[in-house]
């Protein structure tokens, strides 16, 4: 028992059940009992971590999950997520993230991350960055391709949260863990793992049940949805990116002047 992170998987629990939240968890068994793995995982939602972080219990373990900085340094989520030996991520300083993942791995512990890097707002996977296939073949470790599909529906971007009694099914689906040789090309690993978890995904969304009404703006496009297609949630993303750019920029020209003044 870890005095932090088990305290907060049973608070979890209980306000899953609060929620009414239905879990179908498949492939829970694929989740190695001993040894590191990276948990590779589909982003649609805020809540992700904790959804997929349930599929590793029946094994035994916790995940050990890379998140951005910016959550360590909150009063309330930092402790707790330095407590749980989570992995902060400074996106300007990655190296330093990138190496600490490592040695998770190569200490036995299951490290997730989201190889798209952002929640997908056309609910498909977006490209994925190769960061957890150089860290599988550097600590030589599998990857264990992971799918959510239904957490979209309680708290993703773009929509407000539903946080209350809301009795809404979340599927996880697990993998088999996919052996990477400590050679293996990263870009080749990337595509063929998100292949997988491509076919995966597409099982849960065939026998999730049926979105109509307000609830089709949480499902793809391609699927009849009204959530934009792949290409509009791209340009979305730029253009968040673009502002996020600009904000630092004139957060850093600020404190120019202000240094400049003294």
């Amino acid at each position: 028992m870890e005095p932090v992170y088990s305290p907060v998987i049973a608070f979890a629990r209980g306000l899953f059940a609060l929620q009414g939240l239905r879990f179908t968890m498949l492939g829970e068994d694929n989740v190695p009992r001993t040894g590191g793995a990276v948990m590779a995982i589909n982003h649609i939602g805020y809540m992700d971590f904790t959804y997929a972080g349930l599929a590793a219990l029946k094994s035994g373990r916790l995940v050990r999950f890379m998140a951005k900085d910016s959550v360590f340094s909150h009063p309330v989520s930092g402790p707790l997520m330095r407590g749980m030996h989570h992995i902060p991520v400074d996106r300007t300083a990655g190296a330093a993230s990138y190496r600490r993942a490592v040695e998770a791995l190569r200490a036995g512990e299951i490290v997730g991350v989201f190889p798209e890097a952002t929640i997908s707002r056309s609910f498909e996977l977006k490209d994925f960055k190769t960061g957890a296939a150089r860290m599988a073949a550097e600590a030589g470790v599998p990857i264990l391709p992971v799918v959510i599909w239904g957490s979209q529906r309680v708290w993703t971007k773009g929509h407000p949260k539903r946080l209350g009694r809301t009795n809404i099914p979340i599927a996880v689906s697990v993998g088999e863990p996919i052996p990477i040789p400590s050679d293996a090309d990263p870009e080749e690993v990337t595509a063929g793992y998100k292949a997988v978890m491509q076919e995966m995904l597409d099982v849960l969304r065939a026998t999730y049940e049926p979105l109509t009404g307000a609830d089709l703006k949480f499902l793809p496009a391609s699927m009849g949805g009204t959530a934009p297609t792949l290409a509009e949630a791209t340009r979305l993303d730029d253009a968040d990116t673009a502002e996020r750019r600009r904000l630092a920029e004139e957060r850093r020209a600020a404190q120019r002047r202000a240094q400049g003044k003294g």
